[in-house]
């Protein structure tokens, strides 16, 4: 019989007591035998300086094999400099917003901190501000010339490449005013995300002198009154 079949047997047969005790299985795992007949696996390891503890489930729904594996992960992550436990909560983190966008996403509402997410703030932030139907052109605007490209990228990932690229097609078309507005739009919306702390940077500003200027069009003037 194999020393992980001898170890296993250890941990099936192992009884409760009146009070929690711990079978150790080595390298900072072990089975913590509870009064109430529970079997939970733990994982002790020190970071810098520190000395953590990790749970990895129950026995023997979490097998001797897998909890060894997961040990091993852990201890791989320390000797690389990160902190598994540390890891283990970002990767929750992540897991919860990922599962939160996708409801948002079938509700019809903007990705958490994506450009159109922090849009929709800046606009509502900017109500009070414009008439009704100033607001309706820039929403429209924005929806319909921004959105496609930029609208689900997180607002802290868009470059100005990206800001430049959306408004590539307006130029193109010599629709300048039009391209004019809309920067300023992107420009404002990345002030609010500063200012809000969603991003750094303002990748809008380089991208100004990118777009041509409008030629003025004089007209003649009028003499008389009538």
């Amino acid at each position: 019989m194999s020393v992980n079949h001898n170890k296993d047997a250890v941990y099936r047969s192992a009884k409760a007591k009146e009070k929690d005790y711990t079978i150790n299985d080595g390298g900072g795992l072990y089975l913590l035998v509870g009064a109430i007949s529970s079997k939970l696996w733990r994982f002790i390891y020190t970071f810098n300086g520190k000395r953590k503890k990790l749970s990895f489930g129950a026995y023997p729904d979490t097998s001797l094999e897998n909890a060894r594996r997961k040990s091993e992960e852990a201890r791989g992550h320390v000797a690389n400099g990160t902190d598994p436990g540390e890891l283990r909560k970002q990767t929750k983190v992540i897991s919860q917003i990922d599962k939160l966008n996708e409801e948002r996403l079938n509700e019809g509402l903007p990705i958490i901190d994506s450009f159109a997410d922090i849009t929709q703030q800046w606009l509502n932030s900017i109500s009070h501000l414009t008439t009704a139907v100033t607001q309706t052109k820039k929403t429209s605007r924005i929806d319909r010339l921004a959105f496609p490209a930029l609208g689900n990228m997180l607002i802290n990932a868009v470059k100005s490449a990206d800001i430049l690229a959306t408004l590539k097609p307006l130029i193109d078309k010599n629709q300048l005013e039009t391209a004019h507005r809309l920067h300023a739009e992107i420009s404002a919306i990345f002030q609010y995300a500063i200012v809000h702390n969603f991003t750094e940077y303002g990748p809008a500003q380089p991208v100004a002198k990118q777009i041509p200027a409008q030629k003025v069009k004089h007209r003649a003037a009028i003499i008389d009154p009538k």
